[in-house]
């Protein structure tokens, strides 16, 4: 290629029309605990990591496993298998860790969420986001935002805000 070709390509505008970049409805970060399907609003994700040992706190609970230093930022790691009852609390190559930064009335609150596996995104529409049944075993409602039927899969989407609340509720 030479260089008036370079020059004509680089002056040659391309259309974006008819391509849809962001899908309409909710996207959902999807990801496994035990044999179960989750999801959380991905707007809320900073990032995946990989399982790495946190450091431990003392006298915290069971499912608290410590602590991570995040570019600075010093962040706690729930592992929700653990406090959801959810499965063997293994630590194998496809256990990650995300992490959500979620608002509140005190700002903003950076946390990791121990899990089996990372799946999908999942886009949802309001109306495909049903209401979940009171009988649902490992997970209380107080955490459930509701239901989407995903092929002969079911994922619960869990409420970040709830999810924020974990850390404390042995304080209380």
């Amino acid at each position: 290629m030479d260089i008036d070709s370079i020059a004509v390509a680089a002056e040659t505008e391309v259309s974006l029309e008819g391509i849809d970049f962001i899908a309409s409805g909710n996207q959902y970060l999807t990801f496994t605990l035990g044999q179960e399907h989750y999801g959380v609003d991905i707007l809320c994700v900073r990032e995946i990591r990989g399982w790495d040992k946190p450091t431990l706190i003392p006298n915290s609970p069971s499912y608290v496993k410590g602590v991570v230093n995040l570019r600075g930022l010093i962040v706690p790691i729930i592992d929700l298998r653990v406090r959801f009852q959810v499965g063997e609390a293994s630590y194998n190559p496809t256990t990650v860790v995300i992490v959500l930064a979620l608002d509140d009335e005190q700002g903003s609150r950076t946390m990791g969420y121990v899990v089996d596996a990372v799946s999908d995104v999942l886009n949802a529409e309001d109306d495909e986001i049903k209401k979940a049944p009171l009988f649902q075993a490992n997970v209380s409602p107080d955490y459930v935002e509701g239901i989407v039927n995903v092929g002969n899969d079911v994922v619960t989407i869990l409420s970040t805000e709830a999810l924020q609340r974990l850390e404390n509720e042995n304080n209380e």
